[in-house]
């Protein structure tokens, strides 16, 4: 078993169970299969021509060990300190891969707004940038980073709120 195999193998949802609950709520995704990715460089030199919105995501925890998951377009600079005054959350900090695994069930590289569906408890707040509303289908990993699934930005939303993670909605391209 490879070691993609086996990261696969442990995590909580499978891509194939997520893609089976997008579909239980009917909507509409396309889904490619690619080497991993690990960072937006990557991502964009392996991606080609595929249209919509590219994100990227920023799992975050604040000093009192509350948590974030902030989705922005791929290009924008996030200041973590404006940020977490902005979300009035006080100083945030990347949050480990243990938490990561722990909370939305996924490997560094693979952080994802789909990821909610592992946090049954509601522990992570979602945050999504409101440019990602604005170009075309939301590129999303389905839980792993050998994949890409893209769904309209209206039903990444649906899907959040379907998880109980209705988004607050943050222009991330405005000053903090």
């Amino acid at each position: 078993m490879s070691e993609t195999e086996s990261a696969e193998a442990t995590l909580p949802t499978s891509p194939e169970a997520l893609l089976a609950r997008l579909e239980e709520l009917g909507i509409t995704a396309q889904t490619v299969t690619h080497p991993p990715v690990f960072t937006v460089e990557e991502a964009k030199a392996l991606r080609g021509e595929l249209p919509g919105s590219h994100i990227k995501n920023l799992f975050l925890r604040n000093k009192k060990g509350r948590m974030w998951l902030v989705t922005c377009l791929e290009d924008r600079e996030v200041d973590l300190k404006a940020l977490g005054q902005r979300l009035e959350a006080g100083r945030f900090s990347f949050g480990s891969a243990e938490r990561l695994m722990t909370y939305l069930g996924v490997l560094p590289g693979s952080v994802t707004p789909f990821a909610v569906i592992n946090d049954k408890n509601h522990e992570v707040t979602m945050v999504l940038d409101t440019g990602v509303m604005d170009g075309g289908p939301v590129n999303c990993h389905p839980l792993v980073n050998t994949m890409t699934t893209a769904v309209s930005p209206e039903n990444l939303v649906r899907f959040l709120e379907a998880e109980g993670h209705a988004p607050q909605m943050l222009d991330m391209g405005a000053a903090g």
